[in-house]
C-alpha cells in the first residue's frame, strides 16, 4: 500500500504550518492492522534524501506527538507480520474529533453518559 499518494503529498500541510493551532487537522491515519497502534498525521515535508518527515499524534502504548520517517513506518510489521495501513477513507478533521471518534471512551460527560455522535 502506498501510505503517503502523489495527491496527499499535494495536501499536507508542511512542517510546522499548524504549530499555533489549538486543534491541529489531521490530514492522514496510519494503523497496524494487528497491533492497535495508529498514527495521526498533521504536517509533513520531504527529505533531501526522497523520505518523508511526518509528525503527528500517535496511539501505541501511550499516546505522544512526534515525529517520524515515512521510511521507518513503511518497515512496521506487527505480531502477524502485517504492515501498517493508510485508513483510505480517512476525512481530515481537527484532531479533537478525530480523537473522539478514536476513542469514544475519553469522550465520557460528567454523567457517566458518552457523548452522541
Amino acid at each position: 500500500m502506498d501510505l503517503l499518494p502523489e495527491e496527499l503529498k499535494k495536501t499536507l500541510p508542511p512542517l510546522y504550518s499548524q504549530e499555533s493551532a489549538s486543534s491541529p487537522i489531521i490530514h492522514a491515519k496510519f494503523f497496524t492492522p494487528d497491533a492497535g497502534w495508529t498514527w495521526l498525521i498533521t504536517e509533513g515535508s520531504e527529505e533531501e534524501d526522497g523520505d518523508w518527515l511526518l509528525f503527528g499524534y500517535v496511539i501505541g502504548l501511550e499516546e505522544e506527538w512526534g515525529y517520524f520517517l515515512l521510511s521507518e513506518i513503511a518497515s512496521i510489521r506487527g505480531p502477524l507480520r502485517l504492515p501498517v495501513e493508510r485508513d483510505l477513507w480517512f476525512q481530515p478533521w481537527p484532531i479533537d474529533e478525530v480523537l473522539r471518534r478514536e476513542r469514544p471512551t475519553a469522550a465520557v460527560g460528567r454523567e457517566g453518559a458518552q457523548d452522541e455522535r
